[in-house]
């Protein structure tokens, strides 16, 4: 009975072997069409792979060449979702870092930065030291597209006082205006807050119109007619010392959104580190 067992087994052994070599074809195939920017036909392949592999062994990679092609197709989402998939059947604690660090990119990518900040604490509390440079290195980035140039620099100097993005933040901190400072110089002589933010001519403009306005205010208090003078005041001075302040904070809030875009603009296309 023992005897007559034994080639069905070696059979059974050698289905086995040639479903899984199979299977790893698959997978490869898969790879390929990544590679090759096929994001649809990829995901479709990494689905085959999933369906067929009933012992698990491949899940984890297909999940994850999955969610690297909903990423690249733009399916920020189902990219996640394929992350922690790929990470539920996954032993193996590098693959699980690496995992939870594109969650962190694409978390980045779709501005929800908290999110990014969360994975970011979680993997500093659980992984060992020799992992910091890659979380401070992710967690700059964060920074950045919450424009807080200022902490990115900081995270940046912590891998490395002369690197290139620790510069390049605090090069572009150093450009950004100061909104603060320009409502409250705005607030004291109307108009600086126009210069400030280079609107030479709306700054000169309205501050000729609150001389004026706040000229004929006094004058009219001056010679007692009061009504006058509060017309003159709650109507006028009052609206154009009102809106030159506020477009102190209107202009100096688009300059810094243009620098902003612009140094967005550079990492996008002349940076070639690594990126989100």
């Amino acid at each position: 009975m023992q005897i007559k067992l034994v080639p069905i087994l070696i059979l059974l052994s050698l289905s086995s072997l040639n479903a899984q070599h199979h299977l790893h074809e698959i997978l490869l195939k898969a790879s390929q069409f990544y590679t090759s920017e096929k994001y649809l036909e990829s995901i479709t392949e990494c689905k085959r792979v999933i369906y067929f592999d009933s012992e698990k062994l491949y899940h984890s990679t297909a999940y994850e060449i999955m969610g690297d092609s909903y990423k690249e197709a733009g399916f920020f989402s189902e990219a996640v979702q394929a992350y922690n998939l790929a990470e539920t059947f996954s032993f193996n604690e590098e693959a699980i870092f690496n995992l939870k660090l594109k969650k962190v990119k694409i978390n980045i990518l779709r501005r929800t930065t908290s999110n990014a900040h969360r994975l970011l604490d979680e993997l500093d509390s659980t992984f060992q030291y020799s992992k910091d440079e890659e979380i401070f290195y992710w967690r700059g980035w964060t920074y950045i597209f919450e424009d807080d140039w200022k902490s990115a620099s900081i995270e940046f100097t912590k891998i490395d006082s002369l690197h290139e993005l620790k510069n390049f933040c605090e090069k572009v901190d150093n450009e950004k205006y100061s909104v603060t400072f320009a409502k409250t110089i705005s607030a004291i002589l109307p108009g600086s807050g126009q210069i400030y933010s280079g609107h030479y001519v709306n700054g000169l403009v309205s501050l000729g119109w609150n001389v004026l306005w706040g000229y004929l205010s006094i004058k009219a208090f001056k010679a007692d007619r009061i009504f006058d003078g509060m017309m003159i005041s709650s109507l006028l001075w009052l609206r154009f010392y009102n809106g030159n302040i506020s477009n102190s904070d209107k202009f100096v809030t688009e300059k810094n959104q243009e620098i902003t875009n612009n140094a967005l603009y550079y990492l996008q296309n002349q940076y070639k580190g690594m990126k989100p």
